[in-house]
């Protein structure tokens, strides 16, 4: 608790830079290429080029323009980005009981998907790390209002240095520094996950409403940072 109330007065730069000095390779930044994740990657980047891994999660279901970004990010930052992908086998035998499109049947079922091509990978991937970042901000969901800018999850450290930031502060940044935005931002995207499973939102919708639109239940969560109900805990 002390190590996470001393890292919360710092600012991003400055909490992304102690992340890299303390855990250099065994820390490294998780993103989408939404707009938060490339601030991060950014800011890692002025903190010293070369020094900061960078993974994305390749669920199998990406739209094109997530996987134009990839190569945006090794042209502009110099960054070979780790992809990380499901199991096979486990993708062919949740598409082989429920078929390929599950999860817009149940709550469950999208669970499921997202625990198979999502939570599993991710999982995996984090035990070469000590640490890792995020994106999350208190500002997207009820969810995430609690968040804190540095915690232990899992037994390894997650920092979230955008936490405190609002969606103008990002777009700020963003225009400041001539950050490279993904493209489906500008088709009126504000949250980018699997293509089968988000759209554009209309004005005034909230900003993660474009994500599995179909379900009624406002606390919208892949499980990646917390369980598809909302809460902190997960069962794998």
């Amino acid at each position: 608790m002390g190590l996470s109330l001393e890292l919360e007065n710092l600012t991003a730069g400055e909490l992304v830079s102690w992340a890299i000095e303390t855990y250099a390779s065994e820390f490294a930044i998780a993103t989408s290429f939404q707009k938060e994740g490339m601030v991060i990657v950014d800011l890692a980047c002025r903190s010293g080029p070369g020094k900061c891994r960078v993974f994305t999660l390749d669920t199998g279901r990406l739209p094109d323009e997530t996987h134009r970004m990839m190569e945006t990010v090794r042209e502009r930052y110099g960054i070979s980005v780790e992809v990380v992908t499901p199991i096979q086998e486990d993708v062919e035998a949740m598409v082989s009981a429920h078929g390929l499109e599950l999860f817009y049947r149940s709550r469950d079922l999208r669970a499921l998907c997202c625990e198979v091509r999502k939570v599993r990978p991710l999982q995996r991937k984090l035990r070469e790390f000590k640490a890792w970042a995020s994106g999350l901000r208190r500002e997207q969901s009820q969810t995430r209002a609690a968040v804190r800018k540095a915690e232990e999850v899992d037994g390894r450290i997650r920092i979230s240095p955008l936490a405190d930031w609002n969606a103008e502060q990002v777009d700020r940044y963003i225009q400041d520094h001539g950050v490279p935005v993904h493209p489906l931002y500008l088709r009126g995207y504000t949250s980018i996950g699997c293509a089968p499973c988000t759209r554009a939102v209309e004005a005034g919708e909230d900003e993660r409403a474009g994500r599995w639109w179909w379900e009624e239940e406002t606390r919208k969560e892949c499980g990646i940072h917390f369980a598809a109900n909302g809460t902190v805990e997960r069962d794998a």
